[in-house]
């Protein structure tokens, strides 16, 4: 979490670092791990503050990505069996909550879809690379979209709001990012995952995924 004020910079900084990873991640992967790295570092430190404590909140995100960066770029094995984990974890959690969206799956089956991931990510890992990049970097830019457009939404200058959005948006002075479910009511935002993703996946293959 961050306060309000700094929401929109993160969004448009998910969106960024979303684009850069979808259309280029196997090109960059360290540049990407370094981006990942940074934002899981950043969530989970920042997530330790008192929500009154604005500039713990943004010293403990500061401290929690570069260690965060630092961690995964150096532990590049580790990372792309983290990536395969992610990628099967995610899976997991999204189809599940296609079919029961008020629950979440049970920990056995995802973390079952986490070893088969890592282990397939061992195995062939230019493409878990390409595939596990495209989509994760899919979900980045949306995530980074949708919190922009809640952003916006919540404005207190503006009558508008994007129901749950905005409300999460607003909730006191903290912005809070939810990078699994950010909006759970809105039954496009896997087709358009999936779409992008793909869409990221092809121009890899076809192109930046090449030069390496």
């Amino acid at each position: 979490m961050l306060p309000h004020s700094y929401a929109l910079p993160a969004a448009l900084l998910l969106m960024l670092g979303g684009a850069l990873t979808c259309f280029a991640g196997y090109r960059l992967f360290r540049v990407v791990l370094g981006i990942y790295g940074f934002i899981l570092g950043a969530l989970m430190a920042s997530s330790t503050m008192g929500i009154t404590n604005t500039m713990g909140m943004i010293l403990a995100a500061l401290v929690g990505g570069v260690a965060g960066a630092v961690v995964l770029v150096f532990a590049y094995f580790v990372a792309i069996a983290l990536v395969g984990a992610g990628l099967g974890a995610l899976v997991v959690h999204l189809g599940w909550s296609a079919y029961r969206p008020s629950t979440d799956p049970p920990a056995l089956i995802v973390i079952g879809a986490a070893i088969v991931g890592a282990a397939v990510a061992m195995i062939l890992q230019r493409y878990v690379i390409i595939i596990g990049t495209a989509f994760a970097g899919a979900w980045t830019l949306l995530v980074g979209a949708i919190a922009a457009v809640a952003y916006r939404a919540a404005d207190p200058g503006t009558t508008r709001a994007v129901g749950a959005l905005a409300r999460q948006a607003t909730m006191g002075d903290v912005w809070i990012l939810y990078p699994l479910t950010p909006a759970p009511t809105e039954r496009w935002l896997p087709i358009a995952w999936v779409a992008l993703g793909v869409v990221g996946t092809a121009v890899q293959l076809g192109l930046t995924a090449r030069k390496r």
